[in-house]
């Protein structure tokens, strides 16, 4: 691994820093313009996602998995035992003895969006693959620290670390994947981006983790409103995607405007991610999700139709406040009942309707003169998949 450059700040520099990484109001620039409350959002737009666009946007997902796997393998594989083995299984590469097994992987949305973000900016693979493993390597760092604190027990039809090897071994195990993505990233970008794009990456690590603290805190509110929601989205998915597009355009020698637009883009497309998350937890098909009917409901959990539902003042919104707020637990009679009150008040629509404008800011920030088919092919699909 070369040595990077040590990052130093200017006075002016720092002042920047901080600003960029205070906890007030996250997200507010990206959110300016939109917003409004749920209940003045705009009529929604269909977008029905064509085969061609389907096949396009699997194809780079595939790419991006193949592209990445030998820079992720040597990573973990430098770790000591049994991190590496841990990672190993995590990624799906090994059983919890370290043999050899084939297990499911995860999407590889976002090293696909930093190959598209490059490739749109005249880059190739081999300048941003190791940005593209660096945000996948984070993002693992997230999902092993999430499975800890939701106590979830499996992902991708497998017990989760921590069920194997306890939950003090997963955290040590995010953490080591947190500190391999800081090293990846700065044996493989490029020499004169190096600084910023570690800068971008700890700033992304900052941001998901703020919002990750958000969205356990929402449990514990009474009431949240759809600005607050929206900031939380934007660091806990949001920062991440727009890391993982701003470092493609980064590592293929962008300049500031077009870099920043990547930026924007792929925080838009996180918001995107997120509502569609909340919207197929609610209405989408369990056989097809693989997740329990109702889940975020049963855990009365202030998804954003909730949130929009609670907001809106209408009689639905206010009986679903009182089932919300009640003491009995919830079962899955009264979880579908709150599913309907949802509707009944507008959450369903105005959840869309939030997406579809959170996808024409994504759009309208890829500057003109780009090839950026990959990354709208990427964004549609984000916005109409269905688990």
């Amino acid at each position: 691994m070369r040595a990077s450059k040590p990052i130093r700040f200017t006075v002016g520099q720092h002042a920047e820093g901080k600003r960029r990484w205070g906890l007030s109001r996250p997200a507010a620039a990206v959110l300016a313009g939109h917003d409004e409350t749920c209940a003045r959002a705009p009529e929604s737009i269909s977008r029905p996602l064509d085969a061609g666009t389907e096949r396009r946007a699997h194809g780079r997902l595939s790419e991006a998995r193949v592209a990445i796997e030998p820079v992720l393998r040597s990573a973990v594989g430098a770790l000591a035992e049994p991190l590496n083995v841990m990672a190993g299984y995590h990624f799906g590469w090994c059983d919890p003895e370290g043999r050899t097994a084939s297990g499911a992987q995860g999407k590889a949305l976002r090293p696909a969006l930093a190959f598209a973000a490059a490739a749109a900016c005249g880059g190739d693979v081999e300048a941003s693959v190791h940005a593209a493993a660096a945000v996948e390597l984070l993002h693992n760092f997230s999902l092993v620290h999430d499975d800890v604190m939701d106590t979830d027990a499996f992902r991708h039809g497998r017990p989760t670390v921590w069920r194997i090897w306890g939950e003090t071994n997963a955290t040590l195990l995010g953490d080591a994947l947190q500190a391999v993505a800081l090293g990846v990233l700065c044996d493989g970008a490029p020499e004169t981006v190096t600084a910023e794009a570690v800068i971008r990456l700890t700033e992304a690590m900052v941001a998901l983790c703020r919002g990750q603290y958000a969205d356990c805190a929402f449990e514990t509110w009474r009431t949240v409103s759809g600005d607050e929601y929206l900031a939380m989205a934007a660091g806990k998915t949001g920062a991440l995607l727009g890391c993982a597009c701003a470092l493609g355009a980064l590592c293929a020698g962008a300049d500031h405007r077009v870099v920043s637009a990547m930026h924007t883009f792929g925080i838009e497309i996180g918001l995107v991610f997120q509502l569609v998350d909340d919207f197929i937890d609610i209405w989408g098909d369990p056989d097809v999700t693989g997740k329990p009917a109702y889940s975020d409901l049963i855990h009365r959990k202030q998804s954003f139709p909730v949130v929009c539902a609670l907001e809106s003042g209408t009689a639905a919104g206010r009986e679903l406040a009182r089932l919300y707020h009640a003491r009995h637990p919830m079962t899955a009679a009264r979880a579908a009942r709150a599913a309907d009150l949802i509707e009944q008040a507008g959450g369903r629509q105005h959840t869309l309707r939030r997406a579809d404008a959170a996808l024409d800011v994504a759009f309208a920030a890829l500057p003109g003169d780009l090839a950026s088919d990959d990354l709208t092919a990427l964004a549609r699909l984000m916005a109409h998949r269905d688990r």
